[in-house]
Parts: C-alpha cells; sequence; structure tokens
C-alpha cells in the first residue's frame, strides 16, 4: 500500500523567531510514521520583519526539497495566504495550522485519525486558549457570525487549525473571488465535519497580528461574500418598520378624534424619525457593501499576488 501524503500550509506573518520550531516539530512528529510522507508550504504573507529571508533558510535546510515557500507582494490577509497554500498542496491529507507555536503539530495525527474514520474536515478544538482577551472575543464574534450567517451547526467550533480531505480543498481551490473565506468555502462544501479536542499553547513570541480593524474586515467578509441573509434581515426590518409605521399613524389619528386638546409629541417624532433614518442608513450601507464587492470582483481584483516562490525565485 503506497504511503499517504500530507501537506502543511502555514501562513507567515512576523514569524521568523518561531518559524523554525514549528517546522522541526513538524518534521519530527512525521518521522514517527512511516506510512505517511508530507511537505510544507510556507506563505510569507507581506511581513515587515524578516520572516521571508527565514522561511528561505528553512528552505535551504531542506535538502529533500519538501519545503516549499511563497512570498506576496504585500500583505493580503490570513485567508489569501491560506487560499495560495491550498492551490499549491498536493497531499491526500492537507493540514492548515499557524505559524507561532500555539497550535500543536504534534498533535496532528488526531486531526487525520478522524480525516481516516470518515470525517471530510477535522477541526482542533481547545479546551482551554492561550490567547488574550481581545483575541478569544473575536473569535467568539468569528463563531456568531459563522453561525448565524453561515450555517454553521452551533455545536461545531472552528480554529485555523483543521486538516481536510483532497477533494475539499479542491474545491475550495476554485473560488476567484477577491475575497476569500475558508470557513465559508468548507461550510458550502460539506457538512461532514468533526472536532478533535487538542492542546492550546501559549505564546512564546510577539503577539497576534489580528487588529479590530483586521477583525471587523474578516466579519464583515464572511457574511457578504458566503450568505444574502443580511439583505433579507434588511427587508424583514424594512417591512417590520413600515408596518409599526402604519400602526402608529393611525394611532395617531384616532388620538387626535378622542384627545384632541393632547399635542402631538414633538419629541418622540423626532426620535422616531432619527431612528428610521439611521436604520435606513444601515441598510443602505450593508447594500453597498454587496455592491462594491461584486463591483472589485468584475474588475477582477486578485485574492493575492505572488512576488516570488523558493522553487523557480519569480512569479
Amino acid at each position: 500500500m503506497a504511503e499517504k501524503v500530507i501537506s502543511f500550509v502555514i501562513p507567515c506573518y512576523r514569524s521568523e523567531k518561531t518559524l523554525g520550531s514549528v517546522i522541526d516539530e513538524i518534521d519530527r512528529t512525521m518521522a514517527t510514521r512511516d506510512d505517511y510522507s508530507h511537505n510544507i508550504i510556507l506563505v510569507n504573507d507581506g511581513s515587515p520583519d524578516n520572516t521571508w529571508e527565514a522561511i528561505c533558510q528553512e528552505v535551504k535546510k531542506a535538502s529533500d526539497g519538501h519545503i516549499l515557500g511563497i512570498n506576496f507582494a504585500k500583505n493580503f490577509g490570513q485567508h489569501a495566504a491560506l487560499m495560495a497554500g491550498l492551490g499549491r498542496a498536493n497531499g491526500d491529507y492537507v493540514v492548515c495550522l499557524d505559524d507561532d507555536g500555539q497550535t500543536p503539530a504534534d498533535e496532528v495525527f488526531k486531526l487525520i485519525d478522524a480525516l481516516e474514520n470518515g470525517a471530510d474536515v477535522a477541526y482542533a478544538r481547545y479546551e482551554h486558549k492561550q490567547h488574550n482577551v481581545f483575541r478569544n472575543f473575536g473569535t467568539f464574534m468569528n463563531e456568531s457570525m459563522a453561525t448565524i450567517m453561515l450555517g454553521k451547526p452551533k455545536d461545531l467550533y472552528v480554529s485555523s487549525y483543521f486538516a481536510a480531505r483532497r477533494f475539499i480543498v479542491d474545491e475550495m481551490v476554485k473560488y476567484e473571488s477577491s475575497y476569500p473565506y475558508v470557513i465559508g468555502l468548507v461550510l458550502r462544501t460539506t457538512k461532514n465535519i468533526v472536532n478533535v479536542d487538542v492542546h492550546h499553547r501559549k505564546r512564546e513570541v510577539g503577539q497576534s497580528g489580528y487588529t479590530f480593524s483586521k477583525l471587523l474586515g474578516l466579519w464583515i467578509n464572511g457574511f457578504t461574500a458566503f450568505s444574502i441573509k443580511p439583505l433579507r434581515i434588511a427587508t424583514f426590518t424594512g417591512c417590520s418598520f413600515a408596518a409599526l409605521g402604519f400602526i402608529y399613524g393611525i394611532y395617531t389619528i384616532i388620538k387626535k378624534f378622542v384627545r384632541p386638546d393632547v399635542p402631538v409629541g414633538f419629541s418622540a417624532l423626532m426620535s422616531a424619525v432619527i431612528f428610521i433614518g439611521g436604520m435606513l442608513m444601515l441598510m443602505l450601507g450593508m447594500i453597498g457593501e454587496y455592491l462594491g464587492r461584486v463591483y472589485i470582483s468584475q474588475n477582477k481584483n486578485p485574492q493575492y499576488v505572488i512576488r516570488e516562490t523558493t522553487e523557480d525565485g519569480k512569479k
């Protein structure tokens, strides 16, 4: 029986001090199993430090050529880096993990065993997360958005550490829009997704590259690229306010006839106008987000631009 191949995809950003230990851990773990071989795709997402030099150094150390480095022309975001790595992954199974060492590469076979047992995708689930409060809040918001807008099962935990079968990856890389969202691509491809409990480590070096603006952009990207529920919510909200306005108008007329001495409240009227006006602006802004993304996609805005690779030195 031929050995199966596992491709590891690692988006890299400010990881010059941690990347070497992550790769060493992958190599040590894979050396314990002779029924699998592996390769590693490292994607430098426009990191401002010496991450690309660190990637090139790791490629030189790997004399068997099982490591490939991809260097972006600028920062396109984690999900774009994942898409670039998935596009070059050729394994029977593909594993995506972080570059900071917090995701335990030595527990990768827990995810692989889940795939061997019939799952299409296996996500790592952490009993005790070692992220800071801000990052945990961002994860909570991302989970909530995926559940409400994308139909993610409530009991399914999604993380940056996951493994997928070959056919899942082949379907994901067909997506060519300017705004990739990996969780949305997985959820629209299969429902045969499981969780696997693994240990989550503390960050030893640096801090998370996700800022509030990046997290906000990620949430907006998620539901505008893969769901029309916000538009339906806007339609329902508009109908509800129209109905309430009609009922209140009837009430005002009746009140005027019954109690002509009671003046109509100017403050209440202004509050209603401001509130409804704000809701209308919010809905128009939401529609504008959708139209803007369609416009940008029609203009063939790239998911990412590769400056060079360690394989051929250019792209």
